[in-house]
């Protein structure tokens, strides 16, 4: 029988360290030994150190049956702990092998039973002392409010459990840039509180291999790796140690530590929605271990702030979300005029600027700029519209730093942040919210730029980890996620106002024009009678002259005939005058804006997946059957669904999640209702609280609400714009409530000139 090791001896150096396969080194520390069993119990690799432990060697065990070696008792005590194929991983297995006590960790890796063995801790401290630890820290927890309490309060504790002269927690950025967020350390050892390290410090595949396995240990950081030997029965033949205790440590991570002086370390993963969010790393500057006892305690500390962090990081951002909460809801409780002039009162507001803690706001409206606070310049206002366009935003867009994505405005200190919103009217109206630049520090770890060091023997770590100051230009600060929100909807919310607006100048515009029309025809009336009154006394007059100028032939002199045809030509002009200002009068027009096919799926499945958020908040279930395509304008359809799906989250019953059923004629049909024609309908129906049937037409007036606002918040102009938009387009809306039960809303389209219709009673 062959031998062979599995010794990964690729050179390793920082120019191919991002590709080093750390899972499979084929080698482990030498603070324990390891086995690899097939399922039928063969010992198929096993470390050359086994004959430390034991009077028999590597080669002597390798293909061997497990019991002819270690006997039958321990191998049945190996698989009742394992349970077939269920590997416990909380407690190591306590076994005597040939005479002596161990603690056995086990896991399965591509088949094969790891058994990584260390000998049993003779003064390991009991699982009853890390309990009581355990219950004191969690009463100190919930003491703490914010998460970085909480993560100084593990630092502390996880010290104290662990012996180790250092504790830190240590935060990652979305770049995988880390900082230290809490640290304990003992006194005389100079602080890394809040140092920034690069992210080339923990490579991808080191952070994929945290991620599995949650606990690394670095007993002695200047041991000699033990090799993995096994049977030499297949080419390539290797095993994975992604989930090992013992697994040895890349030599390029070895030579970061003993650059910064480290003995031993203990890493902890902090796993947060399936993502890395940071370590517990322990450093102690000697050699050190410790018990499978403490190592339980000390991933429980980790367990501890990953459950955390979402209610802590709520805590940190309550109090600044209730300010915008507070101005979002005064600002939508302003009493505005539906007329062009409220953006005047609105962009004065100060809680426009409270909303998202911005220091300067402008609202692009029909290419006229109202402007509050630190903004930029109209010219720049403009221009960055223009870039916003060019990069085909259409909708929202948000940064910090706004030179990453438009250098030319890099130099301008009025603003380095911006949230963007289009209020649509063919992109023509935007509002945007701006911060200026803050000039920040960063404390690096060693210069990050620097991270490399090239000498006569290769590529190394940096040994240099003397504090390193950036200075951060250009960027300001981040919007938080609560901020970003508030600006969407008051956007929604100004959008809606200024489609009223619109909505209400057309109004006004048709009603104009109907009681000039009405004026019109009135006045046509009378004209139309003194019109042909008038006509009659010059075509009179024509006709005598003329008559009396062919009786007169023969004695009427040119003088005469002179005088009589220009009293003909003032009799004809003043008939031509008077066709013409009838004239006038029938040239009145009554335009209305071109409809146009509009495919009502399209609409809906951008109006979902922009509520995407708000549906899933609110637990709700929308569903739906092929909407028509309809005669329309597609911006208003946008705004029409939107506005009637937050109706019914909005009043959403307390007792079940909302269901909102959408249904709809599938083909052209005439509809006749109430004297009109209609040709599609699409129906709206949720499982809400419903209404009484006396409110059916009330609450499509504006401002009207059927509940106080402590009950429901809102302004009560989402049906009425409803109503609006299906008037503009020619269709119309319908409700019909039942309390306790829910609502059904009605919308009818008007008919397309090229529709095929088919008549229906309803």
């Amino acid at each position: 029988m062959k031998i062979k090791d599995i010794v990964n001896r690729d050179l390793v150096n920082l120019s191919n360290c991002e590709q080093e396969p750390i899972h499979i080194p084929g080698k482990i520390q030498p603070h324990g030994f390891l086995l690899g069993i097939t399922q039928d119990w063969k010992i198929d690799f096993c470390t050359e150190n086994v004959a430390v432990y034991f009077d028999i060697s590597h080669i002597q065990m390798l293909g061997k049956d497990f019991a002819s070696v270690f006997g039958s008792v321990a191998q049945e005590e190996i698989l009742a702990y394992i349970k077939g194929d269920e590997v416990q991983d909380a407690f190591p297995l306590e076994i005597e092998l040939l005479g002596k006590l161990f603690q056995i960790n086990i896991h399965v890796s591509d088949g094969i039973f790891v058994l990584e063995a260390e000998l049993l801790f003779p003064d390991r401290e009991k699982l009853a002392d890390a309990y009581k630890q355990t219950i004191q820290f969690v009463s100190q927890m919930n003491k703490t409010k914010s998460l970085k309490d909480l993560c100084a309060l593990v630092a502390q504790g996880t010290r104290e459990i662990t012996g180790y002269d250092r504790v830190m927690i240590y935060r990652f950025d979305e770049q995988y840039n880390g900082e230290v967020f809490a640290e304990d350390c003992r006194e005389d050892l100079e602080p890394f509180l809040g140092l920034h390290y690069p992210h080339t410090d923990i490579p991808a595949q080191a952070r994929e291999l945290y991620i599995k396995n949650q606990l690394r240990l670095i007993v002695d950081i200047n041991y000699e790796p033990v090799p993995i030997y096994t049977v030499d029965d297949k080419e390539g033949k290797n095993l994975d140690l992604s989930l090992s205790i013992l697994r040895s440590t890349s030599p390029i991570h070895v030579e970061y530590l003993k650059n910064i002086g480290v003995g031993a370390t203990l890493t902890i993963s902090l796993i947060h929605h399936g993502k890395l969010w940071g370590l517990i790393a322990c450093h102690h500057y000697s050699e050190k271990n410790i018990s499978p006892e403490i190592r339980l305690a000390a991933k429980l500390q980790g367990q501890f702030i990953t459950s955390q962090i979402d209610i802590r990081q709520s805590n940190d951002e309550y109090i600044s979300a209730q300010k915008t909460v507070l101005a979002l809801e005064q600002l939508n409780a302003l009493n505005l005029p539906i007329l062009q002039k409220s953006l005047e009162t609105i962009i004065a507001a100060p809680q426009l600027l409270d909303l998202c803690n911005a220091a300067g706001v402008s609202i692009v409206s029909r290419s006229k700029i109202y402007k509050n606070g630190s903004t930029p310049t109209d010219e720049q206002i403009f221009k960055l519209i223009e870039k916003i366009a060019e990069k085909n935003i259409t909708d929202v867009f948000s940064t910090n730093k706004i030179s990453d994505h438009f250098p030319e405005f890099a130099e301008d200190e009025n603003f380095a942040g911006i949230i963007y919103h289009s209020l649509g009217n063919n992109n023509n109206d935007h509002i945007i919210w701006y911060r200026p630049e803050t000039i920040s520090e960063i404390h690096w770890g060693g210069d990050p730029e620097k991270s490399i060091v090239k000498d006569s023997n290769g590529l190394h770590p940096r040994n240099s980890f003397n504090i390193w100051k950036q200075i951060v230009n250009n960027q300001s600060n981040v919007w938080k996620s609560y901020e970003i929100n508030a600006a969407g909807q008051y956007a929604h919310t100004l959008q809606n106002q200024l489609i009223l607006i619109m909505l209400s100048e057309e109004e006004e515009k048709y009603r104009n024009q109907s009681e000039i029309l009405k004026e019109t025809n009135s006045e046509l009336e009378n004209i139309n009678w003194i019109s042909t009154h008038d006509l009659q006394e010059p075509l009179r007059k024509i006709q005598l002259i003329t008559s009396k100028m062919l009786s007169e032939l023969d004695v009427i002199s040119t003088e005469s005939i002179s005088n009589s045809l220009e009293r003909v030509s003032k009799s004809a002009n003043r008939m031509s005058g008077l066709l013409e200002d009838i004239l006038k009068y029938t040239r009145i027009k009554n335009n209305r804006d071109a409809l146009g096919n509009v495919d009502l799926n399209e609409v809906l499945q951008t109006v979902l997946k922009e509520m995407n958020e708000t549906i899933a908040e609110n637990n709700a279930v929308i569903e739906y059957e092929n909407l028509p395509e309809v005669h329309a304008v597609s911006f208003l359809m946008k705004q029409l669904l939107t506005n009637v799906i937050q109706n019914s989250l909005k009043y959403k019953s307390p007792e079940r999640n909302p269901i909102i059923k959408i249904t709809a004629s599938q083909e052209p049909v005439i509809i006749s209702n109430l004297f009109k024609v209609y040709c599609h309908w699409v129906r709206f129906s949720d499982n809400g609280i419903g209404f009484e049937p006396q409110y059916e037409k009330s609450i499509f007036k504006i401002f009207t609400k059927l509940h106080t606002m402590e009950e429901y918040t809102g302004s009560g102009i989402g049906l009425a714009l409803c109503k609006k938009i299906m008037h503009a387009i020619g269709g119309d809306i319908y409700a019909q409530g039942k309390p306790g039960k829910g609502t059904d809303i009605i919308i009818y389209f008007p008919c397309d000139p090229k529709d095929t219709l088919l008549p229906i009673n309803e």
